[in-house]
């Protein structure tokens, strides 16, 4: 801030009393990294001296006086200049300013010979009606430029109160706008009027501008990957009284996307954002089972599509035919989106077409210190509609068809017991811990997905069945470990023991003392999944195991209010 005030005290001693003199703003808008830092050279008819030292990109100076009714020119050399000499070739301008105007000089353009496109060539624009405050006590006068050589002509909408500025092409000045000052909304639009492009707050009041003039700045580049990776676009305001420009805050929404398409063609995909303003790469090599942290995304009305491609693309020309998906969302709001389904035309069932499924609300901690915020989606494509219990607390998820997502279930940070049912409730297709406070996952929010596939042999040898968890921060998805006791401690297994015979069993499993025709009847492997019916038949009191493989299992019978019978048995 020194060396932007040395503006003011160079320009006020190199005139003579009796001279002539305009006031001026300069404003460094140049996004060129190898102009980042300049100096700037002052030469009249008297000399040359040194205006600013080390002007830095996206600052202006304050208002100083300087030289009217005669010739000067401007010299940009590079930091840490010493002569006039070290001006950079093409980079002086001339000027003879009118006395007692104001004026704003706007630095911008190209300086490199490659890297950009377009090299819009450096330049310094000129506005020759400048002020220093507003012209009305209470407003906020704002004069806007369009500073981005890489932008198209565009308009400039406040949401309520219409257009502001039209048709506005690059190094443009506006006219000053006289704005009560308040906090507005600010649309970018396509020169048509007719397409959001960016949408920023522009935020007068909460920055206490009244009775200010500044100048509001198109800055940056619309596409840094083409332009030698430098600042992104953005809107800044420069201030009467100089100093760094001040960056409108861009309308975004908070995303997390989750991966959890079971489908082998998408084991690992790249994910495309395209807007109107073009496409660009967001996720590289998003794998199944893993998860975006929250990230920005455009809001506010601006609308954009994402798009998925093979890993390994190199442009949204390789998107997948009918994985691209539109969005429009509201600012400041956190969204979750779980990419489920099928691509493949065959080797799964169902075929569940692949689709993002959206849920609005989302959160990244827990609302209240020391609970765990837990929001469940159903995600496995061949599973059925199910219900989701705690072995002590009860229901916690009732009757969840694939892609519904339950509401934030507030749990207090401990380790829980989760038994996924049928829709009716009585019969348990799994069960998993949930240590989650052995985990530390304490004031988070999480997303618990059923993931995979209940029959993988039916779905391309895929995924099995799992609970699995994202966490705010992202990463692989955390797996809940299958639990071999589906809730029952071992008094109430002993007083639910059936009696089995033979036992170890090669085919037929026999059950004393129940009348199998009248129950439901659920074998449970050891890592808690339900084998199913269609593997064994029921004939006299015994059922057929001959298929299922060795290993250790569970019959459990229930009718439609509870569990009656629960034993464990060995396959050979």
């Amino acid at each position: 801030m020194k060396k932007l005030f040395l503006f003011a005290v160079i320009g006020v001693f190199s005139i003579s009393a009796n001279a002539q003199t305009a006031r001026l703003q300069a404003i460094h808008n140049s996004a060129d990294a190898a102009a980042d830092t300049v100096d700037v050279w002052l030469t009249t008819s008297s000399g040359s001296s040194k205006l600013i030292d080390d002007f830095t990109f996206r600052s202006a100076s304050p208002f100083i006086n300087a030289p009217a009714g005669s010739p000067i020119t401007i010299g940009i050399a590079g930091k840490n200049s010493t002569v006039i000499g070290d001006t950079i070739a093409g980079l002086s301008f001339d000027f003879n300013l009118t006395a007692t105007e104001t004026y704003i000089l706007v630095a911008e353009g190209i300086v490199s010979a490659s890297g950009y496109s377009p090299a819009t060539p450096f330049d310094i624009e000129l506005y020759a009606l400048g002020q220093e405050a507003s012209n009305t006590m209470g407003n906020t006068d704002v004069l806007v430029h369009h500073g981005v050589t890489d932008a198209p002509t565009v308009d400039i909408y406040e949401a309520s109160a219409g257009i502001l500025v039209d048709n506005a092409a690059y190094t443009n000045f506006s006219a000053y706008i006289p704005l009560a000052t308040l906090d507005y909304d600010l649309e970018v639009r396509d020169g048509s009027g007719s397409t959001i492009l960016k949408a920023y707050d522009a935020p007068l009041a909460t920055l206490n501008l009244t009775s200010q003039a500044i100048v509001v700045l198109a800055s940056g580049f619309l596409n840094p990957d083409n332009n030698s990776s430098g600042p992104a676009f953005g809107l800044y305001a420069a201030l009467a009284s100089g100093g760094p420009l001040v960056a409108l805050p861009e309308k975004t929404a908070k995303v997390q996307a989750i991966h959890n398409s079971a489908d082998a063609a998408t084991d690992t995909v790249d994910v495309y954002m395209t807007t109107a303003l073009g496409s660009s790469l967001l996720v590289d090599d998003f794998a199944f089972r893993s998860a975006t942290p929250f990230i920005d995304a455009p809001a506010g009305g601006v609308e954009f599509t994402l798009s998925f491609a093979g890993k390994n693309s190199s442009s949204i020309n390789d998107t997948i035919v009918g994985l691209s998906f539109s969005y429009s969302l509201i600012a400041d709001e956190k969204y979750i989106l779980v990419a489920d389904g099928i691509v493949s035309s065959a080797g799964y069932s169902p075929a569940t077409p692949f689709s993002i499924e959206v849920y609005a609300m989302g959160q990244d901690s827990a609302m209240l210190a020391g609970n765990t915020d837990v929001l469940v989606h159903h995600g496995s494509t061949d599973a059925p509609d199910v219900d989701v219990d705690e072995v002590t607390a009860g229901n916690l998820v009732n009757n969840a068809s694939y892609t519904d997502f339950a509401g934030y279930l507030p749990l207090a940070t401990a380790d829980y017991q989760l038994l996924v049912k049928d829709s009716s409730g009585t019969t348990t297709v799994a069960s998993f811990d949930a240590p989650l406070a052995t985990l530390n996952l304490d004031d988070l929010a999480l997303v618990v997905v059923a993931s995979g596939f209940l029959n993988p042999a039916n779905n391309s040898g895929g995924s099995a069945f799992g609970l699995f968890v994202a966490l705010p921060s992202g990463g692989d998805l955390v797996e809940l470990p299958a639990s071999t006791t589906t809730g029952l401690d071992e008094n109430t297994i002993d007083r639910l023991a059936l009696k089995l015979y033979p036992n170890p069993v090669n085919d037929f499993l026999t059950i004393g003392d129940i009348n199998l025709n009248s129950v439901n009847i659920a074998i449970v492997d050891a890592v808690g999944r339900q084998i199913q019916n269609g593997l064994f038949n029921v004939s006299n009191n015994s059922i057929n195991v001959a298929k299922i493989s060795q290993g250790s299992y569970y019959i459990i019978i229930s009718n439609d209010i509870e569990i009656i019978g629960r034993s464990k048995f060995i396959k050979h």
